[in-house]
């Protein structure tokens, strides 16, 4: 298939989604200006104190996650292919007096646009399904990081992704490891369900061994590989909250998080 095209497509829907997401209740960009933090305990307690490092945020959106890390002392520049996101991301910078650099690419061609090394290279929920191959992102990683710096990955289980949710209830339909695009047509969007807009994607199955060996063979070295039940988000359906904060499936059966944090020695 043309690389090139799908990835057109799929900017050109997330140009579409980042004013609906914007202005959504899922976002709340009022309590996020207000709290100045869209982060959660999963990436906080891997990560811990940020102040005075260099980040490098893949696939920020329009820049809460980012701009939760600057408010907690880190220098950060975040890359996104949606252009209307980064847009945004500037606009909410200058708003919340919380600088930060945004930069708008495709996160595969990121070493293309920023010759910076960081000390911490971030991304997280719902990221490398983006993407056709993980060799060259483990690659471009690894060329930001500072000797010493951290890469860290905290996204939705490759299960989660074997289910089309199109149908009711969900089947599962896709190889966990499948090769081959996955071409998707829908209305709305997990910010926003009712919106009218019509998402056209096209994505690529990821298993957990793909990630963890493509960042090995980049030159990373592994020290936390974890799987958690509990995901930060509501976006599965027969999802319920639990005591620990956490939204969990119904039955349970398959973990929903999975976090990976590595280190340039």
């Amino acid at each position: 298939m043309d690389l090139q095209e799908a990835f057109e497509i799929n900017k050109n829907t997330w140009n579409k989604k980042a004013a609906i997401h914007f202005e959504s209740e899922f976002y709340d960009k009022h309590a996020f200006a207000k709290a100045k933090n869209s982060l959660n305990s999963y990436e906080l307690n891997a990560l811990g104190d940020v102040k005075g490092k260099s980040m490098l945020h893949l696939q920020c959106h329009f820049g809460q996650d980012s701009l939760s890390w600057a408010h907690k002392g880190a220098v950060v520049t975040g890359v996104d292919i949606s252009d209307e996101a980064i847009k945004l991301a500037r606009n909410l910078s200058k708003e919340l007096s919380l600088p930060a650099q945004f930069v708008c690419c495709n996160v595969l061609d990121t070493s293309k646009y920023i010759e910076q090394k960081f000390d911490v290279v971030f991304t997280s929920y719902g990221t490398i399904g983006w993407l056709p191959d993980l060799k060259p992102w483990a690659r471009m990683i690894y060329d930001r990081l500072n000797n010493g710096g951290i890469f860290y990955i905290v996204d939705f289980h490759p299960i989660a992704w074997m289910y089309d949710y199109n149908v009711t209830p969900p089947v599962m339909k896709y190889h966990y490891a499948r090769e081959e695009a996955i071409y998707d047509e829908y209305e709305g969007t997990y910010a926003n369900n009712k919106s009218k807009m019509v998402s056209k994607e096209y994505g690529w199955n990821h298993s957990l061994s793909e990630v963890v060996q493509s960042l090995i063979d980049a030159g990373l070295t592994i020290n936390l590989l974890a799987e958690h039940d509990g995901s930060p988000y509501d976006v599965f359906p027969d999802m319920k909250l639990q005591d620990d904060g956490l939204y969990h499936l119904k039955d349970g059966l398959y973990p929903m998080i999975f976090e990976v944090r590595a280190i340039k020695a």
